[in-house]
C-alpha cells in the first residue's frame, strides 16, 4: 500500500475572529499585525491630511504675497498722484513769477516789480498752508531748541530779553505737529 492510496481529505476552517472579514470570509493572509495595519492606515491618512494643508497654507501665502505687491503698487500711484497735483499747484507759482519778471522788464517802476513779487511770495505761502506747511513765528518768542536753531547770539538789551529770540535769518516751518525746518535766529544773552 502506497501513501497516496489512503489519503483523507482534511478541511481546515479557520474560527479565529481577527482572520476573518467583515463578511464572516476568511481574510487575505497578512504578514503583519493588524494593528499594524490600522497605524499605517492612520498615517496615510495624517499623511493626506497635511499635504492639504500644506497646498492650503502654500496657496494662502501667494494670496497674500500677490495682494502685498498690489497694495504696494497702489500707495505707490496714490503718492506719485499726489506728488503730481502739488507740483502742478508750485507751477502756478512759477507762472505768476514770469508773469510779474515779465511786467518788471515792460515798466520801469521797480516798485511794481516789488509789488509781483510779494503777491507771487503770498501765493506761495498759502499753497504751502494748504498743504499743512505753516511758518514758525518767532519774533520776541522764547529760545525753543525743538523750533528755533541759534547761529548767533547778541547782548541782550534788558534782562527781560534774555533766552529771547531777537533775529531771524531764516524762517522756520513745521508740518501738522512736527518740524520740518528749524528757524535760524538770533538769541539775546545777558
Amino acid at each position: 500500500m502506497s501513501d497516496n492510496e489512503h489519503e483523507i481529505p482534511v478541511k481546515v476552517v479557520d474560527r479565529r475572529w481577527w482572520a476573518r472579514g467583515d463578511d464572516g470570509a476568511p481574510a487575505e493572509r497578512s504578514s503583519k499585525p493588524t494593528y499594524i495595519e490600522e497605524l499605517e492606515q492612520q498615517l496615510a491618512e495624517k499623511d493626506r491630511l497635511a499635504k492639504e494643508y500644506i497646498a492650503k497654507y502654500r496657496q494662502a501665502a501667494s494670496e497674500f504675497e500677490e495682494s502685498r505687491l498690489r497694495l504696494r503698487r497702489e500707495i505707490s500711484k496714490d503718492i506719485e498722484r499726489g506728488r503730481r497735483e502739488i507740483l502742478a499747484d508750485l507751477l502756478e507759482v512759477v507762472d505768476n513769477l514770469d508773469r510779474a519778471v515779465e511786467s518788471s522788464r515792460q515798466t520801469a517802476s521797480p516798485d511794481a516789480l516789488l509789488q509781483g513779487v510779494e503777491l507771487v511770495r503770498r501765493q506761495f505761502l498759502s499753497k504751502l498752508e494748504a498743504l499743512g506747511v505753516k511758518r514758525i513765528e518767532v519774533a520776541g518768542a522764547e529760545f525753543d531748541p525743538v523750533k528755533h536753531e541759534a547761529i548767533s547770539t547778541v547782548p541782550a538789551a534788558t534782562p527781560a530779553d534774555d533766552g529771547r529770540v531777537v533775529g531771524v535769518v531764516r524762517h522756520g516751518y513745521t508740518i501738522g505737529e512736527d518740524v520740518l525746518r528749524p528757524a535760524s535766529v538770533a538769541v539775546a544773552k545777558a
